[in-house]
Formats: C-alpha cells, structure tokens, sequence
C-alpha cells in the first residue's frame, strides 16, 4: 500500500503535490518523495520519514516546474529500511523516466531475470517498482524505435506492459519532454483517480490514488481511471485515454474499503465510509445469531477507521455507542510499524482508555479487522484494567487467513493470528470473552450492494482466491524468505536526501 500522485499545471506544482502527499500520508509513512520536471530536467527529492519531515524549505525551492508526481512509501516488497528503495525511481533511457508505483508485482522476480538477459537492463535494488519501471523504459523504446514517440506509441507500450506485468498496479510516470502517463493493471486492484482544475490559462489534471486528494486540493473528481486503461497528458494539457489490456474486469481491493482508504474517499463509485456502514450492519446481524445482544451494554469503536461499522452496529442492536478510547495523533500507525516489539510498545503510546466508559459494564469493542493480534490482544487487557466485567470482540472484516501478494503487508501465514486455529483459540489468544468475525460473503455483499454492476472484489487474503492465477506456494515461500531477511529498524536513523541517481549505483 503507497499514495501516489501526478500532477501537470500551468503553474509550479512543488506545493500542491506537497498538500496531495499531505493528504495521502495515511497510505504510508516509511518514506516520501516528489519529482518535478522543467523543460527536460527532473529534480528530485526523497528520503524515509513522513511528509511534514522529508521536506523542508530548503528542499521545496529545489523542486522546479509545472509537472510532477510525488508518493508516500508503505513497503510490502524489497527492503522496508533502504532509503535505496524510496521512490520514485528514475531511468534515463529512453527518453528519461521517472515512476511511482501502489501495488505488488508478484512476478517480478522472473521479470527482474528477464531484463538482465534479454532487454540488457540492470536492476540495483530488490525493488519491484525498479523492474517496472524498466519493463516501462524498454517497451517504450520498442514500440518508438525508429519513430517519433507519440501516444500511440506510449500506449502500445502500456498494453506490452500488460503483458508481461502480473500484480497490481497503480502507476504515474513522467516522460521527459512528453507529458505524465498513468495506468492500472487489467484488474484495477489498486486504486487510481483523475481529476481536473479549470483555471484561467486553460485546465490543470492531477491523478491519485484517492478521491480525497482531488477535493482537498481543489480538483473536482473527473473519474476513476479503469482497469488496463493508460492515460496521457501532453504537456500543452492535451489528454489522451485508451484501453490497452486483453480482458480487463474490475476487482478492486476489499481492503480498502474494510480499512486502507480514507472514508470520505469514493473510489471506483463506491463510498469508502458507506461501505463502512454496511460492513457494520452485517456484523451487527451477526453479533445477533452468535450472542444475545442484552449481553452487551455499549459498543466502543478501536480507533479510528472502525467508528463507521461500529455506529451501525451500535444503532442496529439498539445499544449506546461510545467513544472508550482516545488516540494520540502523533504517534505512527501501528500497522505499518516493524517488529512486534516496536508494535507491541505502540499500542500504548498511541491509545488511551477513557476509565468511566469500562468500569462495570460489558463493552462491544469493533475493529476493522484482526491480523496478527498482538494489537488486539493489549487493546482487551487495556479494556479490562480500564474496569470493564467482560470485553467481547467483533471484527468488521472476516478472518485473515492468507498472505496478500497485491500490495498490503499481510504477514506471512504463521504471523496471522486466524491461520491454523480455531474460533476459540483465537478467542484465547486475545483474551476477550467472545469474538465475532464478519461473515466473508457479508462482506462481498457489503460493497456490492453499493455498485451492482462490480463483477467481484479482490479478497485473497480472506478467501485465498489470487485473482491473477499466478501466485504459487514458491511466491509464499519467498515472501517469507525475504521477510526474515529484513533488517531491522534503528531508531533515530539518519534521515537523508537522496539524489536523483544514488552514488553507489
């Protein structure tokens, strides 16, 4: 999961792509970065840390031009602790390139073998988003070669993109001297939005991630951009759009509507917060068939992206809903922080219990979902040293048995709390008196219900359906390889700026 965001105006763009990763910064905190191009120039600033701490003053007027794309880093592939890693990522041939990416190649590992042997092209890094980008680079130079690059010619290397990509992606490119290209892949798994600005000397385009960024930043929401459909934008603004995969059907990722996205995004016609409230009056049907709801004398949502399906629920059992909790905003998410120590530690740091709202009552806590349980497990006992008779747990997503491919750091299976155990053991894990999962169709329907023309969601890490067809038991194995593997993180590391092209390459 990233936030990635290109924009191409008639005035500088350094500000306005600084407030669009402002905006995104809730899809990652490991690293940022912004690009801008002058003429056929890129200037290029990125380092690990969030937003407000990768950019100073120094760094914003270093950042020229009227056309750019920036992206907060979540990493799920490659090394979450090389600043090598923070994107975006720059190739000079053909054309000079540079590319953010939201999403997981899961075959890039054979595609990284591919461009050494056959296309001549190094890669540096353990980076997925470097072997696309450079699977980008060479298709362009196939379909241009020996002809004036134009959009035909940027498209017809989209669609061999297609072909040889598998995963999900979401990806802005700047083509120097060209104009800013964006696409998705042919399942439209990841999310893409564009968006427009009339302004005096004509109309500026941004895309991104989520809608959110459009409207906060003063765009209006044009569409979404479709599964396996590249656009262009020349740089006079000119727009371009095709279609340029085989068989497109959109499915995107359930998870984010359970929990990634902002709720106040629309992404793909589908309200993130009114698929919230769904997913909270399925959960409330069955918190009925499992319990009997006199048991419960108030719901109490785990901050913060549970509050929608807990306020449904709560009005749908008739019970008071009540804020327990209170959430220190300046401490990291703690899904995203590494180590189970570092995550284990910030739990308490980043929430509060409100006493009066515990003691001597049986609390409902709602969370979006449960993935390993350790966050789970210290949010029951902060319940119970809070007052509370007896601590139940409900969860708006289904059980998380499955590693995800497609761009969320799931963990390996063995760190999944509902992997290999029984409602009852996970129960005990957790230490509450009782826990109830949503229903994995309940969920389906939850967001269906508000698009009936979607032909289906990508849920693997529920369902264990990998809808590209080419996720094998020997993917699993390297995911968990390379997450061994990992360094870990030391506090207080050095924050630097990192050039356009790193010394050591």
């Amino acid at each position: 999961m990233c936030g990635i965001v290109g924009v191409i105006s008639k005035s500088p763009v350094n500000q306005l792509i600084y407030d669009a990763l402002l905006l995104l910064q809730h899809r990652g905190q490991d690293a940022a970065g912004i690009v801008t191009a002058m003429g056929t120039k890129f200037f290029m600033h990125k380092a690990r840390g969030m937003v407000r701490d990768v950019f100073r003053t120094r760094n914003m007027r270093a950042l020229p031009g009227t056309l750019g794309l920036g992206q907060v880093r979540y990493p799920t592939a490659g090394n979450a602790y090389s600043e090598e890693e923070a994107q975006p990522f720059y190739v000079n041939a053909p054309f000079g390139v540079v590319l953010v990416h939201n999403g997981n190649i899961t075959n890039a590992h054979a595609l990284k073998k591919e461009l050494f042997d056959i296309d001549r092209r190094h890669i540096n890094t353990e980076s997925d988003t470097e072997v696309l980008i450079n699977v980008l680079a060479h298709e362009l130079e196939q379909a241009a070669r020996d002809l004036p690059l134009t959009h035909e010619e940027i498209f017809k290397a989209v669609a061999a993109v297609h072909r040889r990509v598998k995963g999900s992606y979401a990806v802005i490119a700047l083509i120097a001297g060209y104009g800013l290209l964006a696409f998705r892949d042919p399942f439209g798994i990841r999310p893409l939005c564009l968006g427009a600005s009339e302004t005096a000397e004509g109309t500026d385009w941004m895309v991104a991630s989520e809608s959110v960024t459009l409207e906060g930043t003063g765009h209006r929401l044009v569409r979404d951009v479709e599964p396996g459909e590249a656009v262009f934008i020349s740089l006079d603004g000119q727009m371009h759009t095709r279609q340029c995969a085989e068989r497109p059907v959109l499915n995107p990722c359930v998870f984010e509507f359970v929990y990634l996205a902002r709720p106040d995004s629309v992404i793909d016609g589908i309200s993130v917060y009114h698929a919230r409230l769904n997913m909270g009056e399925t959960l409330a049907q069955r918190v009925i068939n499992m319990m009997p709801p006199s048991e419960i004398d108030v719901v109490i949502p785990i901050p913060e992206s549970s509050r929608p399906a807990a306020m449904q629920l709560a009005q749908k059992l008739g019970k008071p809903y009540r804020e327990g909790f209170v959430k220190n905003r300046y401490v990291g998410r703690t899904f995203i922080m590494p180590g189970q120590g570092v995550r284990k530690k910030s739990v308490r740091q980043k929430l509060n219990a409100i006493g009066m709202e515990f003691k001597g009552r049986n609390v409902l806590l709602v969370d979006d979902s449960i993935v390993r349980g350790t966050t789970s497990r210290e949010i029951v006992q902060m319940a119970r040293e809070a007052g509370a008779s007896k601590v139940f747990m409900a969860s708006a997503a289904p059980p998380v048995r499955f590693p995800n491919v497609y761009g969320i750091d799931m963990p390996t299976k063995t760190e999944l709390i509902a992997h290999g155990r029984t409602m009852d053991e996970t129960r005990d894990y957790i230490g509450c008196d009782a826990l109830i999962y949503q229903d994995v169709d309940a969920m389906k329907r939850a967001v269906h219900a508000l698009r009936p023309d979607l032909k289906g969601v990508e849920a693997s890490c529920f369902d264990g359906h990998y809808i590209t067809g080419d996720v094998s038991a020997e993917d699993f194995d390297a995911i968990q390889t390379q997450r061994a593997s990992q360094p870990q993180d030391e506090e207080g590391a050095e924050r630097t700026r990192l050039s356009l092209q790193s010394p050591s390459q």
